[in-house]
């Protein structure tokens, strides 16, 4: 394989790989034969867990003495959907009025082709870095996130790896390259109220327990009042729900229970332990009350269930890597990039266990659609930012 200098290139390889979460595609192959070509040592790990498919990840290391930088990120998309839908398509790289299209052109194999080429060009004018780089690749960030990242950074820890900063290549840029680097990000937490009642005939509804007035005081008390209003780095904490369901299909029938899903996007003013406390004593006060069951004095009666492990805040106050990224993006953009915490989540959640880490990627507005697609300037600038950074943080 020739020498990977050409970020749009290595993209195309990268796009043509169908790899849809949880498949690898051949995508990690063809990443794997780039980074051989740069002399990394590449290792391919499998990790498992009962209930959820098998994942392949990438672990790569150029390895030189002193500071270690790792490159973190992921190779699986999400399904096309209706490819007629797409004006060229989804797995092929058409090139079309300056740019290129396809899944994952923006999330995130934009951002990994753009890396492999800033090192490829580091290398070939100045040699092997004065310290190592790392790729921390993963085909399960757009799947349940159980068999990559987290997984692969505790392997490679018990290896002996060790990480001085981290940047996860993810579209942070809201409408424009140099806009915006992810410094940290809101934690996440989710789970299911169910309120049992008694199932009967509506018509007969002193003979039942209809669950759903219930349910319908404890998502007041969930929602109101707010939980915050913000902190200095954080955008207001909100809880959403995201599905509401009875099983009931009969509109003669009082159901027996009914549920509702939520998810909590909450700041650094809660921890995940605080805040389901907090959501607990809301569900309490909320059955307590019961006041859209008129003529019922029992509280409502719920259960609480939640969902996987949460995903805690994160702040990253690292200056070194904040500020020479940061350096690095208005040397070539003449733009002061904003710092943010706004968005989702991301794997920056588990590398922070391990070391400092930012997000700093493509622009994200189509990231997900129909017609995905980069803007060939785009790669080429977001190469030169990262090529700045690795001459910046080496020197």
């Amino acid at each position: 394989m020739t020498f990977p200098t050409d970020p749009a290139a290595n993209l195309a390889e990268l796009i043509r790989c169908p790899s849809v979460t949880p498949a690898e595609g051949n995508a990690l192959s063809v990443l794997q034969g780039m980074l051989k070509a740069l002399d990394c040592a590449v290792e391919r790990p499998v990790f498992s867990e009962e209930g959820t498919p098998d994942i392949e990840n990438l672990y790569a290391r150029l390895s030189g003495e002193g500071s270690h930088l790792m490159f973190a990120g992921h190779t699986d998309v999400v399904p096309p959907g209706d490819e007629a839908a797409w004006t060229h398509p989804p797995f092929a790289a058409v090139l079309a009025n300056g740019q290129m299209y396809g899944r994952g052109a923006v999330d995130m194999k934009g951002g990994i082709a753009c890396f492999v080429a800033a090192l490829a060009r580091y290398v070939e004018s100045n040699g092997r870095p004065k310290g190592s780089v790392s790729f921390l690749i993963t085909g399960d960030e757009e799947g349940p996130a159980v068999n990559g990242t987290v997984k692969l950074l505790a392997w490679a820890a018990e290896r002996g790896e060790t990480w001085h900063a981290a940047i996860v290549g993810e579209p942070t840029n809201p409408e424009k390259l140099g806009e915006m680097i992810k410094i940290g990000r809101r934690g996440s937490l989710s789970g299911t109220v169910t309120v049992n009642g008694r199932q009967g005939h509506v018509a007969y509804p002193h003979l039942a327990d209809n669950p759903l007035p219930g349910l319908l005081t404890l998502l007041e008390a969930l929602l109101t009042p707010a939980f915050d209003t913000g902190t200095e780095a954080f955008q207001p904490t909100n809880l959403e729900i995201t599905t509401i369901d009875v099983g009931n299909s009969a509109t003669n029938v009082i159901p027996a229970r009914a549920r509702a899903t939520f998810n909590v996007r909450f700041n650094d003013a809660w921890t995940a332990e605080s805040l389901q406390a907090e959501i607990h004593n809301r569900l309490d006060r909320g059955a307590q009350e019961n006041r859209l069951r008129p003529g019922r004095e029992a509280p409502v009666d719920f259960e609480i269930d939640w969902h996987g492990r949460p995903s805690p805040v994160f702040l990253t106050r690292d200056e070194k890597l904040v500020d020479t990224l940061s350096g690095s993006i208005e040397a070539v953009t003449s733009v002061r990039p904003q710092l943010s915490t706004s968005g989702g989540t991301s794997d920056a959640r588990f590398i922070k266990d391990y070391c400092p880490v930012v997000e700093f990627g493509l622009v994200g507005q189509t990231m997900h659609m129909v017609d995905e697609r980069v803007a060939l300037d785009d790669l080429e600038m977001l190469t030169r930012i990262y090529l700045r950074f690795l001459e910046d943080w080496f020197a």
